[in-house]
């Protein structure tokens, strides 16, 4: 009888190489997380003209380093650790690293591996070794590629080093600062002495430090604390500005009891308003800039941050979506920062192979329940209080109208007969033109809250779409690579040409999921002073996608005058993406012609106005909706709500312009003008 034994092919390495890391910057993550396990005080990262293919990382700790026993039994070994689970190193840390294949990831990001290391148990004593990955190509199984420890003498101090040479790909200067946020963000920047510093040399990393490190917590309007106990019994608490506790809850309105670890929710919520910073030292563009690097809730696991829960575009407790449905005093990834901290020193949680976050199993479901739970109650607490100081202020408006009718009348009895008669019938002429007025703004009330609920609408489907979207174009590209791996010279004559059509419709679904996020965002309703051209441009950036897919060509002329107007970005992106949007659809209808499609926007100063030009080359409108196109329900479009020219009509009136179309116009189809004053000007 012989024996037999498993054995692996060499392309296993590649594969789980390619598969576990998928960028730059998350591969020099994966061999911090090991300095941090090794007990280092500080790990260091240096790029070597890693700006092109080639290239050198270095990444260097003053760990315990690795005798010849834990290289061979420990760090070359995949797929086992040799640490006890629940085992705390000298530094009382729980280890975050396990199975070494987050390791693996990083170090085929390359050619060749230094690995260079001072065991802290063997003083004066070095250890290295090389890997080549040449090597493993050129032989069938990974058995059968040597690898020598080397051992000399040493005066360094106990650390380990790793050269990472010839890297297979250039590290942009955009993948350099996404690994700067990351080293920042590593080891909780909330002001928690973490025992562990990383360093990174290169100008992005000092800058974003700088930013980072400046903290704003002092300034937030409110501050969310909640615990959920070894038990699964939640907690919390929410802090005012000046520090005070102003509610304060326990299991009963947080749905305990969860299946999952210990943990802590901290969240701070600004208000990013010019009432809410007078007299802080902080400035809104400040406090704003911060955001933008530490905004959002982050996942601490045994004391290191795991990615994506936290990142840009990954809100994994649903907050902007929750906030889209119903945005009622809801705070957004743009608006708070927080984290959730959890030890899970019996490994309930557990991280995917690919390294991207836990398995969705109960103890991490229920751990996004507590968090989700919390805001939740947060949230109910401030409507409560608003509810009640509004009906506070109902009450009083009451009131105050109320003793002024009486006071006129009053007044009214104090005049001659005639004069009485007069008076009174002016005071009733004015209550039936103020009932009007209300009976009037009821009415508009009714179309934006209809307005309001399509845009909520959007918004839930861009959100719920954006993951799939992303997955889709990153599996598209996977069957790619394969394909043209296993199929070599055939691709391009079998499935080349399908598998481009589903490549571009899926990064088309992944633009058009993000046109009504970037619509949608808060800072874009401040009223300022708004550079019409800027803005137009930006509209125009924004419904690209949009745009190429219907085949339409833009042609743009602006105005070299700058011209600026009050108001807000969100009320030039509304007039022109109804009207760029209105004139697609007018291409689309059966009395449009088959014919190059041609938008064209201008903008010219004339006197004290700024005129904004939008022309067609469609159909046009027909004669008799031409004075109506305004009007809420009017449209040549069967599927059309007829609401976007009632939009633009109003917003250019808020404006303190007026809005004009000619049915037939200069390129033969509609040509909508919108007149603005300048800036500076009376309305």
């Amino acid at each position: 009888m012989s024996t037999a034994t498993f054995r692996f092919s060499t392309d296993i390495l590649r594969r789980l190489g390619e598969e576990l890391i998928t960028s730059f910057d998350q591969g020099i993550i994966e061999l911090v997380k090991n300095s941090y396990d090794a007990d280092a005080s500080v790990c260091s990262i240096e790029l070597i003209d890693t700006e092109k293919a080639g290239g050198t990382a270095v990444v260097t700790d003053d760990g315990h380093g690795m005798s010849t026993r834990d290289i061979e039994d420990g760090w070359l070994v995949l797929g086992r650790s040799r640490k006890t689970p629940g085992s705390r190193t000298q530094r009382d840390r729980l280890p975050a690293g396990s199975k070494g294949l987050g390791r693996l990831g990083a170090l085929r990001m390359g050619q060749e591996v230094v690995l260079t290391t001072q065991p802290h148990d063997e003083p004066g004593v070095d250890y290295s070794l090389r890997i080549r990955w040449a090597d493993f190509a050129n032989s069938d199984v990974v058995e059968d590629v040597g690898l020598a420890v080397k051992r000399s003498e040493s005066e360094l101090r106990p650390g380990t080093r790793i050269e990472i040479r010839g890297l297979d790909a250039a590290a942009s200067e955009r993948e350099v600062r996404r690994l700067a946020r990351e080293l920042l963000l590593l080891t909780d920047p909330f002001g928690d002495p973490a025992g562990f510093k990383t360093e990174l040399v290169a100008p992005a990393f000092k800058d974003l430090e700088e930013l980072v490190n400046r903290a704003y917590f002092d300034d937030c309007e409110f501050r969310l604390v909640a615990h959920l106990d070894d038990h699964g019994h939640a907690s919390a608490q929410v802090f005012d500005r000046s520090r005070m506790a102003r509610w304060t809850t326990g299991a009963d309105d947080l749905g305990s009891p969860y299946q999952a670890p210990s943990a802590t929710f901290e969240l701070w919520v600004f208000l990013l308003a010019r009432d809410s910073f007078a007299g802080r030292s902080a400035t809104i563009s400040e406090v704003r800039k911060w955001l933008e690097q530490v905004g959002g809730v982050h996942l601490y696991h045994r004391g290191l941050r795991v990615r994506p829960y936290g990142d840009d575009g990954h809100d994994w407790l649903d907050m902007n979506l929750r906030r889209a449905q119903s945005p009622e005093l809801r705070p957004s990834t743009n608006t708070s920062v927080g984290r959730v901290t959890v030890l899970d020193a019996s490994g309930e949680l557990l991280q995917r192979t690919d390294r991207t976050g836990f398995i969705e199993n109960e103890a991490f479901r229920d751990l996004r329940r507590f968090a989700v739970e919390a805001l939740e109650w947060m949230q109910a607490r401030r409507i409560e209080e608003r509810e009640q100081r509004r009906a506070e202020e109902k009450r009083q408006s009451d009131e105050r109208a109320e003793k002024a009718d009486k006071s006129l009348k009053q007044e009214i009895h104090k005049l001659e007969p005639d004069a009485q008669r007069a008076v009174s019938q002016a005071a009733r002429e004015l209550e039936s033109a103020r009932a009007s007025e209300r009976d009037s703004l009821r009415e508009e009330l009714t179309l934006y809250k209809t307005l309001a609920s399509v845009g909520t609408a959007v918004s839930v489907f861009a959100h719920e779409i954006d993951g799939p979207a992303s997955d889709l174009t990153t599996s598209v590209k996977a069957v790619e690579r394969r394909a043209q791996k296993e199929l070599g010279a055939k691709y391009a004559t079998t499935i080349a040409k399908q598998v481009e059509a589903v490549k571009r419709s899926a990064t088309l679904v992944a633009r058009f999921a993000t046109l009504p996020l970037g619509m949608l965002k808060r800072s874009k309703r401040h009223r300022t002073l708004v550079d019409a051209n800027g803005a137009i441009r930006d509209t125009l950036a924004l419904l690209k996608p949009y745009l190429d897919d219907a085949r339409v060509h833009v042609d743009c002329a602006f105005s070299d005058d700058n011209p600026h107007v009050h108001g807000s970005v969100a009320d030039i992106e509304a007039i022109m993406s109804n009207l760029l949007t209105n004139a697609v659809k007018a291409f689309r209808t059966r009395d449009a012609k088959l014919r190059d499609r041609a938008i064209a926007v201008r903008s010219s100063i004339t006197g004290s106005r700024v005129l904004i030009g939008v022309l067609d080359n469609g159909p046009g409108i027909r004669p008799q909706l031409a004075d109506r196109v305004w009007l809420p329900g009017i449209t040549n479009d069967e599927n059309g709500t007829g609401l976007g020219l009632t939009i633009v009509r109003d917003t250019v009136a808020d404006l303190g312009g007026e809005a004009r179309v000619i049915a037939q116009g200069e390129l033969g189809g509609a040509e909508f003008i919108i007149d603005l004053p300048l800036a500076g000007t009376p309305r």
